[in-house]
């Protein structure tokens, strides 16, 4: 029976051993019995001016842990982001359907507007063709539209593994939260999978250079303490027992190998130059992309109230239009160019917000940090991994 624990510290090798043989001896003389005990020793095997491997895995495993649990994080938040994409895209198609319905309504009465006018002389025949082929481009519109809804419809149920329609409605207020670029960093640093790699990337890197150095001479030293007894019969194996103490040290060293290990430890030295680069370019690309996004987030509650302000401009202004060329003072032109800046200002004012929510849950997804309860992502990835 041999019990054998490897010491983190040292990187030895600590064994403790309890053993019982059998000898069995036939010859011309005669035949013998004889029984070999080995009740209890305790052995070190500690190798001498070498890398500590178990050491250097306890802290490089760790980071491997750490970095799965983070991207099981983030892939979760890019569950959200994605959710949101099929959410703001059904929204934006049925506005687009709204939109096209009214569009339609509006351009049929006034087409009917237009041939009374037509009728009274006083609109041109142009006018009234040009009014014409706007209720044709807005039944178009309206059927295109329609068809899209429904395909964006499809696609979120098949998303959410849902069968009933869903009906989505604009968000109405959005969290008042301002980013500071500093605590966006910190938190990225701390608990982004990518800032775990590169942490992860130049330790393993350091192992092979120290690997690598440590590889030009072997040493390791033995030691074991114990008791031994023999006998004829198995109890007697076990009285009188004698002390059992052996000590040595191993040493091998090459003679030439042709520079080697010189050329193996350059290696390791260069890979780990090319890696510290990588990394250092990794590490501002990350740092500007994050000041990026903040940035981008900070400005598009602006952006969103521009928006909002300018669909409400637009639609009053749209309708203004409509009773002015009801009473003849504008052109259809004119009034073209008012619906189109309408529809335009509306859809304006949905893709703001879905870009809001999702530069939002883009910095979750690379902090890990809910920036509006102020606290850190957590999942129970041990319950999730039993089930």
């Amino acid at each position: 029976m041999n019990i054998t624990q490897k010491l983190w510290p040292t990187g030895g090798t600590l064994s403790v051993e309890s053993s019982l043989d059998y000898l069995h001896q036939s010859g011309s003389g005669g035949s013998g019995n004889q029984f070999m005990s080995l009740p209890v020793a305790v052995t070190l095997s500690q190798p001498l001016f070498s890398v500590n491997h178990l050491k250097w895995n306890r802290r490089i495993e760790p980071l491997r842990y750490r970095e799965a649990q983070a991207r099981f994080l983030t892939e979760t938040e890019q569950v959200a982001m994605q959710a949101i994409s099929l959410y703001f895209g059904l929204l934006l198609a049925g506005e687009q359907v709204n939109i096209a319905r009214q569009n339609l309504q509006t351009a049929e009465k006034l087409y009917e507007v237009a041939q009374a006018k037509r009728r009274m002389g006083t609109i041109s025949e142009n006018d009234v063709l040009q009014l014409r082929l706007d209720v044709l481009t807005a039944r178009s519109a309206l059927t295109n539209s329609e068809s899209n809804r429904q395909a964006r419809q499809f696609a979120l149920r098949s998303f959410l593994d849902v069968e009933a329609d869903i009906e989505p409605v604009a968000p109405g207020d959005v969290p008042q939260v301002h980013l500071e670029f500093d605590n966006v960093l910190s938190h990225a640093l701390q608990n982004n999978a990518l800032a775990t790699t590169m942490r992860r990337r130049q330790m393993e890197a350091d192992y092979a250079v120290a690997s690598a150095r440590a590889n030009r001479q072997s040493i390791n030293l033995y030691a074991q303490l114990g008791y031994t007894g023999t006998g004829d019969n198995m109890n007697s194996a076990y009285r009188n027992l004698l002390s059992n103490e052996v000590v040595s040290v191993g040493i091998t060293v090459p003679l030439l190998d042709w520079g080697k290990r010189k050329g193996q430890r350059k290696m390791a030295e260069s890979n780990r130059d090319i890696i510290q680069g990588q990394l250092r370019q990794q590490s501002q690309d990350f740092r500007q992309d994050i000041f990026i996004l903040t940035e981008q987030f900070n400005n598009q509650a602006e952006q969103l109230r521009i928006a909002c302000e300018a669909d409400t401009i637009a639609r009053r202004r749209y309708h203004t239009n409509v009773e002015t060329f009801k009473i003849g003072s504008i052109s259809t032109l004119e009034l073209s160019d008012a619906q189109k800046a309408k529809d335009q200002a509306r859809i304006g004012r949905i893709q703001q917000l879905f870009n809001y929510w999702y530069y939002y849950y883009q910095l979750r997804s690379i902090a890990l940090w809910d920036f509006e309860r102020n606290c850190e992502l957590t999942a129970d990835v041990e319950r999730l991994i039993e089930h």
